[in-house]
């Protein structure tokens, strides 16, 4: 049997000190918490929480319950959802008279009456949200790092890197896919700046190239300059010079070999479809 790990209050009130014990079919963090903040309820109360993580079996838990049947003082937490031990825990509550606190039992109760079909019943889901979170996080910080080509050594680890002239929607794009647990990179197109040579040794299937067209590139970019209070003339909204940019990009996304997509009229979502949808049909996963 795996020790427990525990945690203790002393306050002298002259009984044996409550014995809760926290059992789980996963870490246990959930049932530690409510037993702590229960048990903090209760003044001048002598306590120690044991607590046995990943323990999802009847020989396991078996040895618990009689232990616990022992104690003057004892109740037991716990937070199993799989169908066969919870039945044999309920069963041993009754024939071993023990105080217990079936967290996850009523609110799944309800739910499946609520929603009208079983629970997954699986243990740990509630930490594997977890890891998501912080791969979300991680790749979001990802795509602020390597934001319009800051740093070319993104281009390196990225899950998919984003090519294009300025207001092709490479930024939010970057960020929408970030959510999406990919690692974006994005590089801008600008005829006087030389493309990093990493974007060419890159798996060309990795690399998108966004273009949009040049007159609605020249709306968003004068809309832009206005919000900015710059003056609308400025080259940055010169139709002649969108082309320019325009035609440039098309040469170097040709020299990349990637796959260009036109945002002109597709919405962030759109474009995420295809990029994924791509990299799915030439199996190409999220990097490690």
């Amino acid at each position: 049997m795996k020790r427990p790990e525990i945690i203790g209050i002393n306050d002298a009130d002259g009984l044996d000190p409550l014995a809760v014990y926290v059992i789980s079919d996963s870490i246990g963090e959930t049932g530690e918490l409510i037993a702590k903040a229960t048990v903090r309820q209760f003044d001048d109360v002598d306590y120690v929480i044991k607590r046995y993580p990943y323990h999802n079996s009847i020989e396991q838990i078996g040895p618990l319950l009689e232990e616990v049947a022992q104690k003057k003082r004892a109740l037991i937490v716990y937070t199993n959802v799989d169908t066969d031990t919870r039945e044999y825990i309920a069963r041993k509550q009754k024939e071993l008279g023990l105080y217990m606190v079936d967290v996850m039992g009523p609110p799944m109760d309800e739910l499946q009456s609520l929603l009208g079909y079983e629970p997954k019943r699986e243990p740990g889901l509630i930490r594997r949200l977890d890891e998501n979170y912080f791969k979300k996080v991680e790749a979001i910080e990802f795509a602020v790092k390597y934001d319009d080509g800051k740093n070319p050594q993104g281009i390196v680890n990225a899950d998919i890197c984003l090519v294009g002239v300025s207001r092709t929607s490479k930024t939010p794009l970057s960020m929408y896919l970030a959510h999406q647990f990919y690692k974006v990179a994005n590089v801008p197109l600008v005829p006087e700046i030389m493309v990093p040579d990493e974007i060419f040794q890159k798996d060309p299937n990795r690399v998108f190239g966004l273009v949009a067209n040049s007159d609605k590139l020249y709306t968003i970019r004068e809309e832009r300059l206005r919000a900015l209070g710059l003056n609308s003339r400025a080259k940055y909204a010169n139709v002649d010079r969108i082309r320019e940019e325009v035609a440039y990009s098309k040469r170097v996304m040709d020299q990349i070999g990637c796959e260009v997509i036109d945002v002109s009229n597709k919405a962030l979502e759109e474009t995420a479809q295809i990029i994924i949808g791509h990299l799915k049909n030439k199996g190409l996963s999220k990097k490690d």
